[in-house]
């Protein structure tokens, strides 16, 4: 027997050729994972009535502050019923008050 190029009968390219597509198959299974896995980045744009967390900051700040001033002064709830608003430490001596007397 002769050692021959011609005699041998196994391919040399097909170990190349085959570790090239199984490359290929791995960083194309890579690619789509990575593609449905990791969220990408979008601008989100803005919704009718939906508030940026700035707007909402804001607002909160606002609502805050009247029901601050709502707490600590005077003022009419229904001035025709005689239902008046009272800042809440004079409340709660009032009440502290007539509890006392009972």
């Amino acid at each position: 027997m002769s050692d021959s190029p011609s005699s041998f009968s196994f391919p040399h390219r097909t170990p190349v050729f085959t570790a090239v597509v199984v490359i290929l198959c791995f960083a194309a299974f890579g690619w789509l994972a990575r593609r449905i896995y990791v969220p990408q980045a979008s601008t989100v744009e803005p919704v009718a009535g939906v508030l940026t967390p700035v707007e909402r900051k804001t607002l909160l700040a606002e609502q805050r502050t009247k029901e601050q001033a709502a707490a600590t002064t005077y003022g009419w709830v229904d001035q025709s019923k005689g239902v008046v608003r009272l800042p809440i430490d004079r409340a709660i001596e009032l009440t502290v008050r007539d509890l006392a007397k009972k």
